[in-house]
């Protein structure tokens, strides 16, 4: 089993900045890719960014010049640079793991991020 442990979401003003962090842990290689995704009240979940093990990234284009994904192989972690937020970036934000050559889907518990005057 993989555990993943998301943190980062909150408060933030038009134009602020957030960082989401996400831990894995357990049985976690091999990682095939690991991403963000996120659901807006009354919308389909949608990816945000992806890393894969190499080190590719990919965005969606609606975040493309804000948003940065990373990761740290020595501590399992991937993070979600955002910046510039806009309201429309409101949504819960969910980490996703991508495990071995089925690349099974292990998911986080979701962090809300909030973009608001």
């Amino acid at each position: 089993q993989v555990q993943l442990v998301e943190s980062g979401g909150g408060l933030v003003q038009p134009g602020g900045s957030l960082r989401l962090s996400c831990a894995a842990s357990g049985s976690i290689f091999p990682i095939y890719a690991m991403g963000w995704y996120r659901q807006a009240p009354g919308k389909l979940r949608e990816l945000v960014a992806v890393i894969s093990s190499g080190g590719t990234t990919n965005y969606v284009d609606s975040v493309k010049g804000r948003f940065t994904i990373s990761r740290d192989n020595a501590k399992n972690t991937v993070y979600l640079q955002m910046n510039s937020l806009k309201p429309e970036d409101t949504a819960v934000y969910y980490c996703n793991v991508q495990k071995g050559v089925l690349r099974k889907d292990y998911w986080g518990q979701g962090t809300q991020v909030t973009v608001s005057l």
